[in-house]
């Protein structure tokens, strides 16, 4: 690569592809050419456009049902000298092209999801990663070798010029080496999902991941550095000829040069995701992002772009807007900022960010050293500097709000601000938060608690403490018809009105062994007349000690099974409601989470089949404890779990008429498959989108078509 104080700048832009522009790989022929791979389902071959220092579209091959995710080249043998193109897609699939046509040679089959990684090695071999956890061994059109021991999708995959000796990147953070189909070693160290992988040497090769690091290992185990600079997910790493210096696409906008260990140079691209790089082996630098253009970038004064082609890429820059939420400015207080005049002072390096206030904008300029001036890199969007006295309501990134809280979920970690309206629903704002701040699921009900309480709010449906049913009034009565060995005495009644009056009060008492031995006595009452037991099970089961008495490892199993029997399909729609919201309100304890986690299978299955009733509070009820299996599946890897609720969710929805219902069954929805590729497949395959589309037009609530919109995008 070239050394001295050249910087890169824009050589060509490539429109072409119609959708976002996910994988590059360098050409064996013709020399100095390219192939990218895109949304847009098609492959294509850019060739030098000599002597321009462009490129033109030599060649557009299809044949993936699905989006393109990962593109490499098949080195040349005798029989195909110019070598092959291999592409992996969301369809599952392998395409095999040759350079002369544009339909695949041959499709690889044999993964079950998506394929998002490929290499390539000596003699033809073909290594590909896929969200189904695997990567598969190929060699031509036949799968040699299947190496599993991933926990999560195999995002990047690699063949090490020493023979018999593969490296595997995944979302369960770790890399590992594989020689001949076995695991030798496994290296931890990235706090994320393992996005990219790229060889240094016979020993040595770079990993980069979405905890914004990029690490240099050596095969041996050791991590000889970590490289910091991005602030956001790091998509792809590329190194350059015959040197250790490299380069990084991000979802930071950015592609970063990195030199000796350095970040040398920050580039900025008005495309929020930059998916892909590659190094031309002249050391220009080829990119691939969300807006579907690619971009080549170069050192030589030759192949730079004319002034105009600069300019005009400057505006296309300086009209993007960045988000402030995304920390890759830092903190940012509007009053404090300083004015235009700031510009006129020189930057100390390149790649300096510099905000400045015009008016009631807020402007980002990188510093260029090449060319001594400031260049603008977008609009600051989300940085109001407007407060309560202006307005009368509580301001927060330009908006009106009747509440801004500031809440702490861990201890001695940073705060998060909430803005919440009256006129909100609290489990969709909560939601929204926790989605937004990259925060555990399992606070949903925390957060949304915490809204009802500072906001004199009302609770939805089941998760009301409020003690109001008509049952408890009959306990006297319906316990004279219960059969002699099952009657409660005077005094067990008054006993067990005690646990009621506990339950309501918030009381600091304990319910005591004897009275919880009454109550399940009565939870045993015949059907016809159990009801009001159940219902205050239900709502007893929501305090501590009860929870863990009666979800036990040595109670569990008799308390389940006796809830369970009352989900007959032929059983009182009372006694149904109840148990459901009885095991609903188990997921308040860590002991009833424990046992509801390892009853799910047989519990959801009883559940189901409530389904085609049309009572909507046991159809509300349904989706409340889908929507608590979905937060404690999220971020887990037991894909099992989440493709029976994703089931269960789509088969619900297919009958439910309660907007309420409806809405619960989305935010379930949408927990499962937020950060999870594989269930995001899932719930494709089982045509959930086109399920939840009519919800999009909801006027009213307007929380579903929001949560509607929400999951649409995450699909």
């Amino acid at each position: 690569m070239a050394s001295g104080a050249a910087r890169y700048r824009l050589s060509c832009s490539l429109p072409g592809h119609e959708l976002d522009v996910r994988g590059l790989v360098c050409c064996l022929y013709p020399p100095g050419a390219f192939v990218s791979v895109s949304r847009d389902r098609t492959t294509r071959l850019w060739a030098p456009d000599s002597p321009n220092r462009g490129f033109t579209e030599m060649h557009c091959m299809s044949g993936h049902s699905n989006f393109v995710s990962c593109v490499c080249i098949i080195p040349s043998s005798d029989i195909y000298p110019h070598g092959l193109i291999a592409t992996g897609g969301n369809d599952h699939n392998i395409c095999i092209f040759s350079l002369d046509s544009p339909v695949p040679l041959y499709i690889l089959k044999g993964h079950k999801n998506t394929v998002c990684s490929l290499s390539s090695g000596k003699f033809g071999t073909l290594l590909s990663g896929s969200w189904d956890t695997t990567a598969k061994v190929w060699l031509n059109d036949k799968c040699m070798m299947t190496l599993q021991g991933h926990t999560a999708a195999v995002w990047a995959v690699k063949i090490l010029p020493e023979q018999g000796l593969m490296l595997t990147g995944s979302a369960d953070k770790t890399i590992k080496l594989w020689k001949a189909g076995r695991c030798e070693r496994t290296f931890s160290g990235h706090e994320d999902c393992v996005r990219g992988l790229a060889i240094l040497s016979e020993t040595e090769f770079l990993s980069c991941a979405n905890d914004a690091s990029i690490r240099r290992w050596q095969i041996t185990g050791e991590c000889l550095e970590v490289y910091y600079g991005h602030t956001n997910y790091i998509y792809s790493i590329s190194v350059f000829p015959n040197c250790k210096d490299f380069v990084t696409t991000a979802e930071d906008r950015s592609l970063r040069i990195w030199k000796h260990g350095e970040c040398a140079q920050t580039i900025r691209l008005p495309a929020q995701s930059i998916w892909c790089c590659c190094v031309l082996d002249n050391g220009d630098i080829v990119v691939g992002a969300s807006d579907g253009i690619i971009r080549v970038f170069t050192e030589a004064e030759d192949r730079t772009a004319s002034a105009e082609e600069i300019k005009a890429f400057e505006k296309e820059l300086s009209q993007a807007t960045i988000d402030s939420k995304t920390g890759d400015l830092g903190d940012i207080n509007v009053e404090q900022l300083p004015g235009r005049e700031h510009l006129n002072e020189s930057g100390t390096r390149e790649g300096q960010t510099r905000l400045i206030r015009d008016g009631d904008k807020v402007e980002a300029y990188q510093w260029s050293v090449s060319e001594r001036r400031w260049i603008k890199i977008g609009d600051v969007v989300g940085s109001s500097g407007a407060n309560q006295q202006t307005s009368g309501k509580v301001l927060y990134e330009g908006k009106e709000f009747d509440y801004v809280f500031s809440i702490d979920v861990n201890e001695g970690g940073p705060s998060y601000k909430l803005p919440y309206n009256t006129s909100d629903d609290p489990w969709l704002t909560a939601y929204n938060f926790l989605q937004k701040n990259d925060l555990n699921p399992m606070f949903l009900d925390q957060v949304a608690k915490f809204i009802i309480d500072n906001t004199k709010g009302q609770m939805l449906g089941v998760g009301n403490t409020s003690f109001s049913d008509p049952f408890t009034g009959k306990l006297k009565e319906l316990n004279a018809m219960a059969p002699e060995e099952k009657k409660l005495t005077e005094d067990d009644l008054v006993l067990l009105e005690k646990i009621l009056s506990l339950i309501c009060n918030s009381s600091s008492e304990k319910p005591t062994a004897q009275q919880l031995q009454i109550l399940w006595k009565a939870v045993n009452w015949p059907e016809d007349i159990v009801f009001p037991a159940l219902d205050i099970l239900r709502l007893s089961i929501k305090h501590p000690s009860v929870n863990e008495n009666f979800c036990s490892e040595k109670e569990g199993d008799p308390f389940n099974a006796r809830l369970t029997h009352l989900l007959n399909p032929n059983g009182k729609p009372a006694n149904q409601l109840l148990a459901l919201r009885t095991f609903c309100n188990c997921f308040a304890g860590q002991a009833g989470q424990k046992l509801m986690m390892a009853q799910r299978e047989s519990l959801m299955s009883h559940a189901i089949e409530l389904k085609s009733g049309s009572n909507k509070n046991i159809h509300i009820a349904l989706a409340t404890l889908t929507l608590n299996y979905s937060v404690c599946l999220h971020k887990d890897h037991n894909i099992e779990g989440k493709a029976q609720c994703l089931s269960v969710i789509s088969t619900i929805l297919e009958v439910v008429q309660d907007l309420e219902a409806t809405f619960r069954l989305l935010v379930a929805l949408g927990t499962l498959i937020s950060d999870d590729s594989n269930a995001v497949q899932l719930a494709k395959s089982l045509g959930v989108d086109s399920q939840i589309k009519k919800y999009a037009s909801v006027s009213e609530p307007a929380k579903v078509s929001e949560c509607c919109r929400l999951i649409l995008n995450l699909l």
